[in-house]
């Protein structure tokens, strides 16, 4: 499905390349998005981006794998990331569910960098894990999830957010991402303030 969105904050280069900074709002979690991204220093476009791709906004949701609330973070993972942000009993509580999905994204980008991280996210770590060592192929969900927000580590590092050395994966396979022809480079970046722009989901 294809919808037509007003995106708020884009960085667009001298020859017209714009990169997507800040997907539309995540309301009514915009000020928990915004603390947890910056507790795990990741673009809150990122959380917003999982958020809707794995629970569209549903605080409630349960996969029947047994992933918990709008981040759709497992069960053990959840206890290990309670145990480690010092956060309440419940997974499905949007401020604690949110907090532990960014931290995990960040954990995984630190570990996989872009050209995993979100395939680890969606498929699990052992998952990906399987795929890089025995070549094990991942689902089409994944792979799907995966080229959907190619983007987001790119726009990262642009912002400074990520830096370069903390986005190098461990190892030589990697996920196919396009590359801005030198016609779009540019030193200097601006913003502007909206724009309208085609997202598909």
């Amino acid at each position: 499905m294809i919808r037509v969105k007003t995106v708020p904050s884009l960085l667009v280069g001298c020859a017209g390349f714009a990169i997507l900074m800040q997907t539309a709002s995540a309301a009514p979690f915009d000020a928990y998005v915004s603390e947890a991204a910056t507790r795990a220093n990741i673009p809150p476009a990122w959380i917003t981006a999982v958020m809707r791709a794995e629970s569209q906004g549903d605080a409630s949701a349960v996969s029947l794998k047994g992933a918990m609330g709008l981040m759709q973070i497992m069960p053990d993972t959840w206890q290990e990331l309670r145990a480690t942000l010092n956060l309440g009993a419940d997974p499905y509580d949007p401020h604690d569910n949110i907090t532990a999905g960014a931290a995990y994204l960040r954990h995984l980008h630190d570990r996989y960098g872009d050209a995993g991280f979100l395939a680890a996210y969606n498929a699990g770590p052992g998952r990906y894990e399987q795929f890089l060592t025995a070549g094990k192929v991942l689902p089409d969900e994944t792979r799907k999830y995966v080229t959907m927000h190619r983007i987001l580590p790119r726009a990262a590092k642009t912002a400074g957010i990520i830096s370069a050395s903390s986005s190098r994966p461990r190892t030589r396979r990697r996920w196919r991402t396009s590359t801005a022809s030198p016609a779009t480079s540019c030193s200097r970046w601006k913003p502007i303030t909206t724009l309208r722009t085609i997202l598909i989901w």
